[in-house]
């Protein structure tokens, strides 16, 4: 084949070539140029349906302009190329939604309205239109990580402090608290969604333009408008007052980093030397056939360390200076997009890992075993010490655990040896099965929220 003369070639969509962790994914559908457009032209429509409702437009520039409103009538990619001159792509999509309404009610097309009024109305909409499936998909996992958690509610395993083992755990708690921060996450997401107000305050955020167009009491669009595009109504124009993208930027952030924490054990406890879980369908690799790598594991991992870069962005767009700002706003678009995406693939991803990850008790048993019994060395310290006095006990037990690795013997087997120690149930005390203290009352507890 022929190498291109223009190596970028032909300006392509963003079909998510390098982002294979949201392409594909309902949030990539629901955030694209096309998407956009038609949020951007959903605001519009709803603009001028919102004056026809207080008889401030006739009832047929709504209709005309709502028909005219096709975003097959549009060309995006013209319209990003146009969006340069103004700074945004709003400018150029009027103009032309205008002509295709015609000139008997095209002056009706975004009457009294600023381009940040359009843009941010469509943001509200695409982000309550991707917030959705994310919503969906974090059920999902939820009800996976609940059924686990059920399952192996007494599946003992090593718990782990600073990378090593530290006093056993239980499977069903582990899952039990990825469930919880699916649930954080989820609660989160559904009260920011349910919040995301329309925009509408004209040039200053004064509703000026409206009273000047003939409304004598321009305050009642806004709410009017709010009911048209189904978003809420804000209490003011908050073209400076940022508060719903930081609120954005927030949830989408937490929901990014509470996956990756799955991800981040997941993807430890699936090591091969480790191989207490794997992941139902792990993914080839190109040089290795034996290779089942945990893919979607990977994939909750690069999100969650992206996310919080992305919310930083947004969160330093709230410094909006004047009453509409030059750079905080043109400044959100890209990193909010971005952060939309992944955290729909994330959840969606969550929902594959949850669904499909595979439990292996007999190898978490055989673990707790590693450290010769060691792992009961907090409850020894404590039952021995009714026994021996706390200093007897002390001594004890330092000297033992050395000898468990210099002799390769058990903890329990060398306890036994000792003389004080022959009447003591010493069965109960080094069965690391037996010392998973509340694991199972809290797993029980934490399957109890809904």
């Amino acid at each position: 084949m022929t190498p291109s003369a223009d190596p970028a070639g032909p300006a392509d969509p963003d079909t998510g070539l390098l982002a294979p962790g949201w392409a594909g994914s309902a949030a990539a559908a629901a955030t694209g140029d096309t998407a956009y457009l038609r949020a951007l032209l959903d605001a519009e429509t709803a603009l001028t349906r919102a004056q026809a409702s207080l008889g401030l437009a006739p009832a047929e520039a709504a209709t005309a302009v709502t028909e005219a409103a096709d975003p097959d009538r549009f060309d995006a990619r013209s319209l990003a190329e146009r969006a340069r001159a103004g700074g945004n792509p709003v400018i150029p999509l009027v103009a032309e939604l205008t002509r295709a309404v015609g000139e008997e009610h095209g002056p009706y097309v975004h009457r009294g309205a600023t381009s940040q009024d359009i843009m941010d109305t469509a943001t509200m909409l695409v982000a309550r239109r991707a917030l959705a499936p994310v919503l969906a998909d974090l059920g999902r996992t939820e009800r996976a990580l609940a059924r686990l958690a059920a399952e192996h509610r007494d599946s003992a395993l090593p718990g782990r402090t600073l990378t090593q083992h530290a006093v056993p755990t239980t499977f069903g708690l582990k899952a039990a608290g990825w469930r919880s921060l699916v649930l954080d996450a989820r609660d989160r997401v559904s009260a920011v969604r349910n919040s995301l107000p329309a925009q509408l305050g004209g040039a200053a955020g004064t509703l000026a333009a409206f009273g000047a167009y003939g409304a004598p009491e321009p305050a009642l669009l806004p709410p009017a408008y709010a009911r048209e595009v189904g978003l809420r109504a804000a209490d003011l124009p908050w073209h400076t007052l940022r508060t719903p993208i930081a609120d954005l930027a927030g949830c989408l952030a937490f929901t990014a980093g509470a996956l990756g924490k799955i991800a981040a054990d997941v993807l430890t406890l699936s090591r091969t030397e480790i191989a207490e879980v794997a992941e139902g369908s792990g993914g080839g690799s190109s040089a290795m056939p034996h290779k089942a790598n945990p893919v979607r594991a990977t994939l909750l991992a690069a999100a969650a360390r992206r996310a919080p870069q992305l919310a930083a962005t947004l969160y330093a767009a709230l410094v909006a200076e004047d009453e509409r700002p030059a750079g905080a706003w043109h400044a959100e678009w890209e990193p909010l997009r971005d952060l939309l995406r992944l955290a729909g693939g994330a959840a969606r991803d969550a929902a594959e890992l949850a669904e499909g990850l595979r439990v292996r008790p007999d190898t978490m048993r055989e673990h707790l075993g590693l450290t010769h019994g060691l792992i009961v060395s907090e409850r020894l310290s404590a039952e021995l010490a009714g026994l021996l006095g706390r200093a007897r006990a002390r001594s004890l037990l330092t000297d033992l655990a050395e000898r468990t690795y210099n002799e390769n013997r058990t903890l329990g087997e060398l306890l036994s040896e000792v003389p004080e120690l022959r009447e003591a149930d010493l069965a109960g005390l080094t069965d690391p099965t037996r010392y998973t203290g509340c694991a199972g009352v809290l797993t029980d507890r934490a399957l109890e929220r809904r």
